[in-house]
């Protein structure tokens, strides 16, 4: 008999904050707020309920949890370096793997970056907020 645990709402709510932080402080750095309301259009990383029963487990929210944090720490780093490369493509096919779509390949992400200091999106945080 094999004993499968099942995933958390924990794992599903950390899944969700993953997919949040892609929006708000990866896809800012590449691409316009244009792009971006495009991408919440075709639904990419887009999650349901359908999804959650996909990665059902613990082993299969852990993978998506570890693909998607793997591929923010990539992208988020100062220089996007093709040793890099494989390990993007594995963690794509992951995430692909249960139902979320990231139809990007690594090409997307060589390009130039953004300036931070220019960049003003609807998306990124507020790097300081008043309360009135």
């Amino acid at each position: 008999m094999k004993v499968v645990f099942a995933s958390t709402p924990d794992q599903e709510q950390k899944i969700q904050e993953l997919i949040a932080q892609f929006y708000s402080n990866v896809f800012p750095l590449y691409f316009t707020d244009d792009d971006i309301r495009e991408f919440e259009q075709q639904k990419i990383l887009h999650t349901s309920t359908r999804h959650f029963e996909y990665f059902g487990t613990l082993k299969e929210a852990y993978q998506v949890i570890a693909g998607l944090q793997t591929l923010m720490a990539i992208l988020e780093s100062q220089q996007i370096s093709d040793k890099y490369e494989t390990i993007f493509v594995k963690n794509v096919q992951i995430l692909q793997e249960f139902g979320l779509s990231f139809p990007f390949d690594y090409g997307h992400f060589c390009g130039e970056r953004m300036p931070r200091n220019d960049l003003f999106s609807v998306y990124t945080k507020a790097a300081n907020e008043m309360l009135v």
